[in-house]
């Protein structure tokens, strides 16, 4: 259960934004990350979801009251980031709402990879297939683009992104039987189960409640912050 953190308007609570699933290991580290977050930063956080599952973004706003800084926790700026939560918050008629930039993608991201693909038995030299859940967006897959190459310099090698579904290259199509999957997949679901099947030489963890996705977490809720002003 996350604790119970005195709210100081000095510091607005935080509302972690997800997509939702009904796998129960998405929310899983959504609230577990929502926790972290809390202990980190010294504030209350909230949880919120855009699609799926609740409580929805209006909902979780009904609970908190004042200010609020709204973290999207995706790996890209797609369609749900630039429309969907925006759209959701404008709904509630709040006006005190500061959406901060998505996690993704960002240095400590890729630091949170290295070492996914590491626990997997990942070493320099292995070659590595990067692969993220797929989206019509082309700003999103330009994101993923930028994440596959900040992976790539951190392992000495240049990687292209692969996709679970929707966009192209296929994971499933182009794999090799000596590569390491890196998931850029924030939490376990039936696409990671996907890459789990796969005939390689191991597929890395989610990236999952990692200590340098907590201090980004820290880092984008500062920084809004700081700024007061929205920006998706």
């Amino acid at each position: 259960m996350r604790r119970s953190v005195a709210v100081n308007p000095a510091h607005p609570p935080l509302l972690l934004v997800a997509h939702g699933t009904r796998d129960p290991g998405g929310p899983r580290v959504i609230e577990h990350l929502a926790e972290a977050a809390a202990h980190r930063l010294d504030v209350p956080v909230h949880v919120g979801y855009v699609d799926v599952i609740g409580p929805t973004v209006a909902e979780a706003l009904e609970q908190v009251p004042g200010p609020v800084v709204a973290l999207p926790a995706f790996l890209a700026a797609g369609y749900h980031v630039r429309t969907d939560l925006p759209e959701q918050v404008a709904t509630t008629d709040r006006r005190d709402v500061t959406i901060t930039e998505p996690l993704g993608p960002a240095r400590e991201i890729t630091e949170a990879l290295r070492d996914r693909l590491t626990e997997a038995g990942w070493r320099p030299g292995h070659r590595v297939l990067f692969s993220a859940a797929g989206s019509s967006d082309e700003r999103a897959l330009a994101d993923v683009r930028a994440a596959a190459r900040r992976l790539g310099r951190a392992c000495g090698q240049w990687l292209n992104p692969s996709y679970v579904t929707t966009a192209a290259p296929a994971t499933e199509e182009i794999h090799q039987p000596g590569d390491f999957v890196a998931p850029y997949l924030l939490a376990p679901g039936l696409f990671h189960r996907r890459l789990a099947a796969l005939p390689v030489a191991g597929v890395a963890e989610p990236i999952g409640v990692h200590p340098a996705v907590v201090e980004l977490i820290a880092r984008r809720y500062r920084a809004a912050a700081r700024s007061g002003s929205t920006a998706a």
